[in-house]
């Protein structure tokens, strides 16, 4: 049954604009039982209605990012599936507001595994060095800064993709890119 609730808020969603996508979103709110159901249906691919599933996931994460903290296992295993920016840049988004949150708590109550944290990078710099939308690179940018702070490694990574790429890449990329350099 959680499966064809999910399917029928979702199907809600006639078109991107916001005032739908919030509809679902507080759909998932009121029901947040659905919330590993709805990161399944986000990495399903070959469903058309992935991407909706990424909107909402984004607008409930931003509403309350301690939502993921339960699935945040499922949310990253995911993470290197994906390949329409559609989807990419809703799930980039919520692994940067996650990272951020992450990276708040002192010492993290959250626990995540090294092969975890490994794939949040190693995608992350994916996101960054392949072709894909500035937004989605943005995000990737600002999620590999966070964890630079845990992984030493990552700083001098960043810095030379991010000096390498400033050069051809868009007037979006390159002004996050100097702001970032600049901190690096």
């Amino acid at each position: 049954m959680d499966n064809q609730e999910l399917i029928d808020i979702l199907k809600c969603i006639t078109n991107a604009k916001r005032i739908y996508r919030d509809k679902a979103a507080e759909a998932i709110l009121q029901n947040i039982h659905l919330i590993p159901n709805l990161i399944d249906k986000v990495y399903d691919v070959e469903d058309p209605l992935h991407i909706r599933a990424a909107w909402v996931l984004e607008l409930v994460c931003l509403e309350n990012i301690n939502l993921l903290n339960p699935y945040i296992s499922q949310f990253i295993i995911g993470m290197s599936t994906l390949s329409n920016e559609s989807a990419l840049r809703p799930v980039s988004k919520i692994c940067c507001i996650w990272s951020s949150y992450y990276f708040s708590k002192k010492p993290s109550k959250i626990k995540i595994t090294k092969t975890e944290k490994e794939q949040i990078i190693s995608c992350n710099f994916d996101w960054l060095i392949e072709e894909h939308k500035v937004a989605t690179q943005v995000f990737a940018m600002d999620t590999l800064y966070f964890w630079a702070k845990l992984e030493k490694w990552v700083y001098p990574e960043l810095k030379s993709v991010l000096e390498k790429n400033t050069e051809t890449g868009t007037s979006g990329y390159r002004a996050h890119a100097r702001k970032l350099l600049k901190n690096l």
